[in-house]
């Protein structure tokens, strides 16, 4: 099986007109030879200084494919989504009118088949096999076939984006960094920490007695001096 059949060709991008080599657009194939071995120049009459060669692009950085490519004359109006085919060409130069090659362009992502490739032969009975016969036009006949492509521009990869820039950022809050290993809180020494037990203790014990009650507070009664007062008692009368 064929890459063609296996959809690892890539599709037709763009088809224009041109003189010459010279005059071919960059990433352009110019078809210079049919397949039954002529010359493909599209002259309008043998007092042409230079004719006109079909060429086609591959490149696919303008995201654009040919899904159709269709062959009208000049009393047919342009079909819905078709456009004319570019014309690369000499000065004084110009393109037969009475028939005009038109294609439709769709976005890449929007279609998985497509128009693969582009063949013209000299106006006989020859005939392409897997080729779609698009008609002829001034002499000769176009050829175009269609189908699965597989999608070869490739996926923009995600960027990464370092620590300083999202702290950067004011939309969403970076939580704080942690303290590092190196510079870790000052720890209190052992030695104060020791010193201030043993006051502590010291002070609790100063508060209590030997027998460990509180002054003021024991089961021991204290005497205090009473005084006495004679009172003198009236008798009656």
């Amino acid at each position: 099986m064929s890459l063609m059949e296996h959809g690892a060709v890539r599709p037709v991008a763009a088809v224009a007109w041109t003189s010459n080599s010279s005059t071919c657009p960059k990433d352009f194939t110019l078809i210079s030879i049919t397949e039954d071995g002529a010359t493909a120049n599209f002259t309008r009459s043998f007092a042409m200084k230079s004719g006109y060669y079909l060429c086609y692009s591959k490149d696919l950085k303008g995201g654009m494919v040919v899904s159709d490519i269709r062959l009208i004359s000049d009393k047919d109006s342009i079909p819905h989504g078709y456009c004319f085919i570019a014309e690369h060409l000499e000065a004084k130069a110009s393109v037969w009118k009475k028939k005009r090659v038109c294609i439709r362009m769709v976005p890449v992502g929007s279609v998985d088949t497509a128009v693969l490739d582009i063949k013209v032969t000299a106006k006989s009975k020859m005939m392409l096999q897997h080729y779609t016969y698009v008609g002829d036009v001034h002499g000769y006949v176009l050829w175009c076939r269609k189908g699965h492509f597989s999608n070869p521009m490739p996926q923009a990869k995600p960027r990464s984006v370092s620590l300083d820039l999202r702290q950067l950022s004011i939309d969403q809050p970076v939580a704080p960094l942690p303290l590092r290993p190196s510079n870790p809180p000052p720890p209190l020494p052992n030695n104060k920490l020791s010193q201030r037990r043993h006051s502590l203790h010291n002070k609790d014990t100063g508060d209590k007695s030997a027998d460990g009650s509180i002054p003021g507070l024991t089961g021991t009664s204290t005497e205090f001096p009473i005084e006495q007062h004679s009172y003198k008692v009236s008798p009656r009368h």
